[in-house]
């Protein structure tokens, strides 16, 4: 934003500050609705302070002048994210190995966004561990959807009720580090239900690789997605509704491919997707849920 100039009124409207910003008006709303851009309503409308939208611009620029980071999406596989990334040909790359080792990752600047759903101990999802790495940075952390978890089993397998019926079975587990091994060891020990004692196959590391371990029968179970198991035409039960965010560097948001992948999420193609993937709530996709 460094050739932009803003006009000397002490206010801009909507369509000013669009138009400076080189930006739809529905984004400006976004933005107002956020609390990332200087407003007023006092007047009963969006007004925007000239001087505050001035430092605000040469915060960014100040920024700009650090090392950028790569067009890397990072953090824990999504089969509809990943879907999307691809689909919108927006240009980003993906590294997707977990919540945790995500958030390690964006702390280090290796990429411009991670996906993760990280439950907090008060059963809230991913709050603290956004502000853990990005508490004072210049991030937003974004809705994209909600997803059924919960056992995955073949048509032809055992069958079990919920956590407590694993004794005796083969559990596929993800990799210390993703927010699915985090979350099923934390319902198991809500469960009374002793994970030392159930018999591990060979760790996966997507969503994909645990479920195709069932299908192929390596594994009797995994605790996986839903959306994943009707894919595979695998039998599923449902343990808990879990929140996947998207931690983003504020910056990056505003950048053509970022932009692109977001514009494609809201499309039709994508809701269709969504819904015939089933297990997916999109609901608040793009919903603003904490800023840094």
């Amino acid at each position: 934003m460094t050739d932009l100039q803003t006009p000397t009124h002490e206010y801009l409207t909507v369509r000013e500050l669009a138009d400076l910003l080189r930006l739809k008006e529905r984004k400006v709303y976004d933005l107002a609705a956020s609390g990332e851009v200087p407003c007023s309503r006092a007047t009963g409308k969006l007004l925007f302070p000239a001087a505050e939208v001035r430092a605000w611009i040469a915060g960014a620029q100040s920024g700009a002048a650090s090392t950028p980071r790569p067009g890397v999406f990072l953090g824990s596989h999504d089969p509809l994210l990943d879907w999307a990334i691809r689909q919108s040909r927006c240009g980003l790359a993906t590294f997707f190995d977990g919540s945790l080792d995500g958030l390690a990752r964006y702390a280090a600047g290796e990429g411009v966004a991670t996906g993760l759903h990280v439950r907090d101990a008060d059963g809230a999802w991913n709050l603290r561990a956004a502000r853990g790495v990005a508490e004072g940075q210049n991030a937003v952390l974004i809705a994209f959807a909600g997803r059924r978890r919960g056992l995955v089993l073949r048509e032809d397998g055992p069958r079990v009720g919920g956590l407590s019926d694993l004794g005796g079975l083969r559990l596929a587990p993800r990799q210390e580090g993703s927010g699915t091994a985090g979350l099923l060891r934390d319902l198991a020990s809500e469960a009374g239900l002793d994970l030392s004692r159930i018999a591990l196959t060979a760790m996966e590391r997507s969503e994909d690789e645990a479920v195709q371990s069932v299908r192929r029968g390596e594994a009797d179970v995994t605790f996986g997605l839903e959306s994943v198991a009707r894919a595979y035409g695998l039998s599923f039960v449902p343990v808990i509704e879990e929140r996947f965010d998207l931690l983003i560097d504020r910056r990056a948001y505003f950048e053509p491919a970022m932009q692109g992948l977001i514009a494609f999420c809201r499309s039709d193609t994508f809701r269709q997707r969504a819904e015939s993937l089933g297990g997916y709530d999109i609901s608040r996709l793009g919903e603003v849920v904490w800023n840094a």
